[in-house]
This record gives structure tokens, C-alpha cells and sequence, in this order.
């Protein structure tokens, strides 16, 4: 997904995906970036395309800061050393709801879709290039970190979804680089 293609939701599911997205898309342009809003649109889309959508029943109200939630919490957002950074207090004030009941509605997404911290498909580029684990594949039986293979090595484990960008092509635009979609 990118900014050019919008995620595909099923008609349905666009009502809700929108009122949760214009929530979620409100409050990181205020207290967060650009870039935990489109993991927010992401993680959004997810849930409205998995099968029944937990999106069709519950508060919309609600659902926005369980993603925001899950979002921050995948990055640390709660950790003071993080730009941004919130607390989790913090962030159910400035989300209008209950810490509890937005931990709760994160927790159920997390479990629901099998998302761990520093899970790949929902960290921060920053927290991506931190993480050593997203780097480490195995080739000819020996694990190593990517970022040190040959440039055709990376692009060819990119193409196969082991690492989440090509470290190569750091050029702004590059269609391999850190905000890239697999083919």
C-alpha cells in the first residue's frame, strides 16, 4: 500500500474503515506523524478485509484507539527515549476513552492478528532499521544480516518478503526502498 493507492477494503467495510481512518488519520496528524498514520490506515485495512471483520460490530469510537494503540505500542510510543513519545495515560486522554478499555480493544487486535512488538509489518522505519532480528536470513545454510549481502541478494530477499525494504537503494522514491510494496 501506498499514498497513491488507497488500501482495499470490501464495500461493506468502507463506512467503518473511513469514520475509524478519519479518527485515527485526525489524531496522528495532531500528536503523532505521517508515518503512524499510514501504519494506522494499514492496520485499519487489515481488519476490515479478515474474515468476519471485527469492524461490523463494536464502536467505531472504540476501535480507533485500540489500532492507535497497537500501533504505538509495536513502536514503543510509550518509551520517553522515542520521538514521538506518549504515554499510555496520555494517549487514551487525548483519544477521549478509557487507558483500560483501549488496552483491551488493542490487546484483542494484537491477539486477533498475531501482532507482536517490534512486529515488521507495523513498525516505524526507524524502529525497523533498530531491529537486527528483521534483518537476519538464512542463506546456504548460515544466517546473516541482509544489510550486508550483495545488492542483487537483497533485492532478491525483498522480492521474497524475508526483509521489509532493500538497504541498497536508500534513495528517496526508489521503488525498493523503506515505504516500498512488494511486487
Amino acid at each position: 500500500m501506498n499514498a497513491a493507492q488507497p488500501p482495499k477494503v470490501p464495500v461493506a467495510l468502507q463506512p467503518a474503515f473511513a469514520e475509524i481512518t478519519a479518527i485515527t488519520g485526525r489524531f496522528c496528524a495532531e500528536h503523532l506523524d505521517e508515518e503512524y498514520a499510514r501504519l494506522c490506515v494499514k492496520l485499519a485495512a487489515k481488519l476490515a478485509r479478515k474474515r468476519p471483520s471485527p469492524l461490523q460490530r463494536g464502536d467505531r469510537r472504540i476501535w480507533a484507539p485500540g489500532i492507535v494503540y497497537v500501533i504505538g505500542r509495536v513502536n514503543f510510543l510509550a518509551d520517553p527515549a522515542q520521538r514521538p513519545h506518549l504515554r499510555t495515560d496520555e494517549l487514551a486522554d487525548l483519544l477521549g476513552v478509557k487507558q483500560a478499555t483501549m488496552a483491551n480493544k488493542g490487546r484483542l487486535i494484537m491477539d486477533m492478528l498475531g501482532i507482536g512488538l517490534l512486529d515488521p509489518e507495523y513498525s516505524r522505519s526507524d524502529m525497523l532499521d533498530q531491529n537486527p532480528m528483521v534483518w537476519m536470513i538464512q542463506v546456504n545454510d548460515l544466517i546473516v544480516d541482509a544489510r550486508w549481502l550483495p545488492e542483487a541478494l537483497q533485492v532478491e530477499a525483498w522480492r521474497r518478503g524475508l526483509i521489509p525494504y532493500v538497504p541498497a537503494h536508500t534513495a528517496p522514491g526508489d521503488p525498493t526502498g523503506p515505504s516500498a510494496v512488494r511486487p
